[in-house]
Formats: structure tokens, C-alpha cells, sequence
């Protein structure tokens, strides 16, 4: 299983980001209609009211700081993902570990009922991620290749030709 990045859907009621690998199903994720990109627009001082704190408050000690960050992680979601993770050792050896990774997702704090949060649709035609070489043929074949090849001038100005000669 591949994290894709997850997407937008409804819990509870309510629309929430759902992490790819947070979701019990892997084909879950291709379910959903909207996809994050977690691009984010934060209003600064409704931010840091949910810290309980004002911006005089930021060159306070940082532990102080630390505290009002840890209050509000507590209330955050936390997702547990088990991922496999490949150690390479010695010459072509490798060993498969199961590994649990927790997370918490600031950039979705729709959890919080006291800080309001809203989403944008816009267009899905941005050019998918390419996180890893095994994705670029499912990118060159998604129309994410032309989709980013439209926006602008990628070609290349060709190098001079050289020829190498072995010397006896």
C-alpha cells in the first residue's frame, strides 16, 4: 500500500481529511471525490486564540510556548499506520520490518469545534504527485504529463554533439 495523500470526506457528519494510509481500505481512498493537497490559508490570530495565546505572546520562553502547543496536539486526532519498511544491508540484502507510525495532521483541524474550517474545491488538473520513479508512468498516462507540459516551455535547447574517440 502506497500513500496517495488522502482526500475529503464526510465523518460523522462532518467533512474531514482523511490521511491515504489512515484509511481502513486502500481502494477507500480512490473512492473519494475530492483530493488534499493541503494547501493552507491560516487566519494568524484565530490560530493562536486556539493556543491560548496573542502574537505579544510569541517571544515568550519557548517552554512556556511548547505547553500551549501540547494542549492543543492532545485534542488533535492521532492516526496509527502500519507501513513495511525496507532495510537494504551488505550487497543486494534486504530485510521487510513492520513498522506503526503515528501522526498528527495539523493542517487538519476541522476536528477542533471551535476553529472554523472550510475547504476549497478547484481543479484536479494540476499534475498528480510524483512522489517516486514507479510513479511516472501512471503520471505520464493520467494526463498529468500534458497537463504540466501545457502550462509552459519545458524544452530543452539541444547540447552540441560530441563524439568520443578510443585512443589504442
Amino acid at each position: 500500500m502506497r500513500d496517495l495523500g488522502g482526500g475529503l470526506a464526510r465523518v460523522n457528519g462532518k467533512v474531514r481529511l482523511l490521511e491515504g494510509l489512515a484509511q481502513p481500505h486502500e481502494e477507500d481512498e480512490w473512492r473519494l471525490r475530492y483530493y488534499n493537497t493541503l494547501t493552507t490559508w491560516v487566519e494568524v490570530d484565530p490560530l493562536l486564540a486556539l493556543f491560548g495565546l496573542v502574537r505579544d505572546d510569541l517571544g515568550r520562553p519557548e517552554a512556556e510556548l511548547a505547553a500551549a502547543i501540547r494542549g492543543v496536539a492532545k485534542r488533535l486526532p492521532t492516526y496509527a499506520t502500519v507501513k513495511e519498511v525496507k532495510r537494504r544491508w551488505g550487497r543486494g540484502q534486504e530485510d521487510v520490518f513492520p513498522v506503526l507510525q503515528f501522526e498528527k495532521l495539523w493542517g487538519d483541524m476541522s476536528a477542533l469545534p471551535e476553529l472554523k474550517c472550510g475547504y476549497v474545491a478547484v481543479s484536479r488538473w494540476r499534475g498528480q504527485q510524483l512522489k517516486d520513479v514507479a510513479d511516472l508512468d501512471p503520471w505520464m498516462n493520467d494526463g498529468s504529463l500534458e497537463y504540466v507540459k501545457s502550462l509552459g516551455d519545458f524544452s530543452l535547447s539541444p547540447s552540441p554533439q560530441r563524439s568520443l574517440t578510443m585512443e589504442p
